[in-house]
Formats: structure tokens, sequence, C-alpha cells
């Protein structure tokens, strides 16, 4: 009996339209992140708006993608951890790079970045293995557990401010506290309550 040969390209043929909106998540992501790195070669502020625009526009993606699956009710175990995978770019690396190149570069402005990031890995997790207890048979998850990590658009958003008012390295809000010989920057401890409500039992209903 012969075997089928494999069709090329046969992942992306599996691909549904939702799938390609949570790519564009992806997308915009990485774009934020090398954004913030051009920020931090050639120090013009504009380029801490294009990382900012690109995580808003993540989440336009990220929105889009539920309803567009929702709408065409088509949905897959593929579509949900590319989901998962895009926001943890778009979502966690992203805002903490930025968050970085904006002068968040103390050591324990570091450790409270990576806190955050990994708070926001755990947090998609521990959606992803509950939600279907979550939706308690019905199909659809009703509440989520800790804050979604797509929340982090509200701290961009902060940086976004920062930047337009000059507020970036050494001008950082409440400036900066030594302890112990390493540097530590007030700001940076937003990122480390929003990791915090991401990996808390807070319900939060889903619209």
């Amino acid at each position: 009996m012969s075997q089928s040969t494999p069709k090329r390209f046969s992942m992306i043929r599996e691909f549904h339209l939702a799938d390609w909106f949570t790519l564009g998540n992806a997308v915009c992501g990485v774009g934020a992140l090398f954004s913030s790195m051009t920020f931090l070669e050639t120090g013009e502020v504009r380029h801490v708006y294009f990382a900012c625009a690109l995580v808003l526009a993540a989440l336009i993606f990220d929105v889009l993608d539920g309803r567009i699956a929702r709408w065409r009710q088509k949905s897959s175990a593929m579509g949900r951890e590319l989901d998962s995978l895009a926001d943890v770019i778009s979502f966690g690396v992203a805002p903490a790079i930025i968050a970085y190149a904006c002068g968040m570069q103390g050591l324990y402005d570091r450790i409270v970045l990576a806190y955050f990031v990994a708070c926001g890995v755990s947090r998609l997790a521990r959606y992803n293995v509950t939600a279907e207890t979550l939706s308690e048979g019905s199909g659809k998850v009703k509440y989520f557990e800790g804050t979604p990590i797509p929340t982090s658009i509200v701290l961009v958003a902060l940086l976004a401010l920062a930047a337009s008012l000059g507020a970036v390295r050494e001008h950082l809000w409440f400036g900066s506290v030594a302890l112990g010989g390493f540097t530590l920057h007030p700001l940076v401890l937003l990122f480390a309550l929003s990791g915090s409500l991401m990996i808390s039992r807070i319900r939060i209903p889903k619209f």
C-alpha cells in the first residue's frame, strides 16, 4: 500500500481565518520589540511611540481573532496555543522590553520585569489548563482567574504618556533608589503589581 505524500505547507492550510489574526498579534508584538531596540540605539522617542502603537495594534488583532472564531464557529487546539504564544510576546515580553528601553534597567528593575513576564506566562498556562473546567460544560469560559495578560496595555499607555512628557531614561517618574549598590526605579513596581494580579485568584467576568 502506498502512503499518501503530505501536501506542502499542510500546517498553514489548516489555519482558520482567526489564526491569521492571531499571527498578526504576534507580528505586532515582535515589531514592538524591534522599535524598542531602535530607541535604545538612537534615543529617538518616536520609536517608543511606534512600540506602544504596535502593542495596541496587537490588542486589536487579539480582540478580532476571538470574535472571528465565534462568528465562524471555528476554533481549534492549535488556535488556542497560537493565541497564548502571541499574547506572551505582545503583552508580556513587549511591555517589559519597552519599560527597559525607557530606563528601567537596574538590577532590581530587571528582576521585576522578568517576574512580570513569568507571571504572564503562568497566567496563560493556567488558563489553557483550566479553560474546560471554567466553562462548566457550556463550552464558553464565564470568567477569568486573575487579570488577563492583555491588561498590560495600561502599562504600555502609561509609558507612552511618560515618553510624550520626556519622562524616560534618567527622567523617569519617581526617580531611582539605590539598594545594596543596585538600582531600583519605583515605577517598575507597577509591573510587579500587574504580574501579581495575573496570577491571583481574582475572578473577572468574561464578556
